[in-house]
């Protein structure tokens, strides 16, 4: 700016104040009639999710996994059949390994069941395509982050579509069993790797089945441990029992994520990988081997669907209790509590016997257990984020926030510090641990100020809300596992500890980031999510 301008600045400054100044300096009367504020909202719950698989048979490359694309929680299941026919060289007809299947119905087509602690092995009539065929459950690339998906636009809820990406075939648009048929519904070569960060597609024409829009690739979600039998799923300790994995019951073959999947989230693969073996490629003629995939989804209230009567088949004795545990996000929250859904009062919710993680509703607000503090204090975290706070003024929603809650729940509320000193630690001065599933930094003791910043009561403070320090984070995910302070990917929620000058710590799909500090930060897609130390 040029001397001249900054002086005519400066007048036009002294002159806005020198009215003001007269203006104040006077005696005028005043009235302010009927100040008036609403604050409102509608909301439609609207569940939608769908199935992926995306198959290459050129690379033998098989993707499997479940997208929820709607607004509420969903629980998944999958399950895989097999078939497989050969013939030999002189012969007419193609001869089923497995007696009575038939490759032109699926229905007959065998399920695969693994043994009860080696996924790998298949049992019962199962176990004929163990020679033939390696399955290749879940998803693991050391060094890596989850892999990228191109999510569905196919968003009716009431269409049974599969995305079937590459040499995968939908079964509604393409019952061919002939292993040419194209049937794909959806974008992509099936190939590993296929789609990454910063990939979009235009599906303007439509392209594929859906809406015509341009998607951004997205991330699954990094899975927290391999796929496991519910035999291995039971000796869990409770605290691990519900996370991001997939659990499959050997003796029905369904397999189940073991965590409720929220608005926006994607499971990790179920499976990587349908690879055949020496076997099939000696066989002196040819063969015809294929994969059906199955995949029911349900609201959380709904559990009792898949615990009805299936076949042949008999559900695992401790399909009820898994069930259980993923609806209320704990296996230790089925001691009386309410479950996630039911709205309570606090005088109907007994904090003591919470695991960490648990999800309750309390008051009309959901919640997320977060730890036994002692003295009877326990901490709590809204289980969303408040959208369009930014990092500047995350204190002003969190006080809006709770001044709006019940009394009864405030009358609860343990006072913290009016002030918290934070200090402040930037990207590049932290080391990190290797495990992705819970990443947290290891030397955050080379910055006291940022480490010794922990919430507790303290009786000089206020009760109030609060946004949780870095500190917080790390100690209760070390303490209590990455799942505690999960929440749904299709917000980041904002620490109170500043990072870099213009930078403050956020966390976003499970993993930690910086974000600019300017007004342009924050929106729609994130906030802050207010923390309370509440006394039973």
């Amino acid at each position: 700016m040029t001397p001249e301008k900054k002086n005519q600045r400066r007048l036009r400054n002294l002159a806005l104040l020198s009215l003001l100044l007269l203006l104040v300096g006077g005696t005028f009367a005043f009235q302010a009639f009927n100040q008036r504020a609403i604050n409102d909202r509608i909301r439609e719950n609207i569940p939608g999710g769908r199935v992926h698989d995306y198959y290459n048979r050129d690379t033998e490359n098989k993707d499997v996994f479940v997208e929820n694309y709607g607004n509420v929680p969903l629980m998944a299941r999958i399950r895989l059949s097999e078939f497989m026919e050969k013939r030999s060289v002189g012969d007419t007809d193609f001869t089923p390994i497995v007696n009575n299947t038939i490759r032109d119905q699926v229905d007959t087509w065998t399920v695969m069941r693994p043994s009860e602690n080696n996924l790998n092995i298949r049992v019962d009539d199962s176990a004929a395509f163990n020679t033939y065929s390696n399955l290749t459950f879940g998803w693991s690339r050391s060094g890596q982050d989850a892999p990228w998906f191109m999510p569905t636009f196919n968003r009716d809820n009431q269409d049974l579509m599969t995305a079937a990406a590459g040499h995968a075939r939908d079964w509604i648009t393409s019952t061919a069993t002939d292993g040419v048929t194209d049937g794909a519904t959806h974008p992509g070569v099936g190939t590993d790797a296929y789609w990454s960060s910063g990939d979009s597609f235009d599906n303007s024409g439509p392209v594929w089945p859906g809406e015509e829009v341009t998607h951004d690739a997205a991330q699954n979600l990094q899975q927290e441990r391999a796929p496991m039998t519910i035999s291995q799923w039971a000796a869990l300790p409770n605290n691990l029992k519900v996370g991001n994995f997939w659990v499959i019951d050997h003796q029905t073959g369904w397999a189940y994520w073991a965590n409720q999947l929220q608005a926006g989230e994607t499971t990790s693969y179920l499976l990587d990988a349908a690879q055949m073996t020496a076997a099939a490629n000696n066989i002196p003629g040819e063969y015809y081997y294929g994969i059906h995939v199955d995949g029911q989804l349900i609201s959380p209230d709904r559990i009792n669907d898949f615990l009805a009567a299936d076949g042949s088949f008999t559900h695992h004795d401790d399909l009820s209790d898994f069930l259980t545990a993923v609806q209320n996000g704990s296996i230790d929250n089925n001691w009386g509590n309410p479950g996630p859904e039911e709205n309570v009062q606090p005088d109907q919710i007994n904090f003591s016997l919470m695991a960490p993680g648990t999800i309750f509703t309390m008051a009309n607000e959901r919640y997320r257990y977060l730890e036994n503090m002692g003295n009877s204090n326990h901490m709590i975290i809204r289980e969303d984020a408040i959208r369009h706070a930014r990092f500047h003024n995350q204190d002003t929603f969190n006080n809006t926030w709770y001044g709006n809650l019940d009394p009864a729940v405030q009358a609860m509320v343990q006072p913290v510090a009016d002030h918290f000193d934070t200090g402040s630690v930037a990207l590049e001065g932290l080391t990190w641990s290797d495990n992705s599933a819970v990443n947290i930094p290891t030397n955050l003791h080379e910055f006291p100020a940022v480490d010794e910043d922990i919430t507790q009561v303290d009786p000089s403070g206020t009760p109030r809300a609060f946004s949780l320090s870095m500190a917080d984070v790390i100690r209760i995910f070390a303490d209590r596992g990455s799942r505690t302070i999960s929440v749904p990917r299709t917000a980041f929620w904002m620490l109170r500890t500043p990072a870099a000058p213009g930078n403050g710590w956020l966390i976003s799909m499970g993993g930690w980031f910086t974000g600019d500090l300017a007004d342009t930060w924050g929106g729609s897609a994130g906030g802050t999510r207010p923390a309370l130390i509440v006394r039973q």
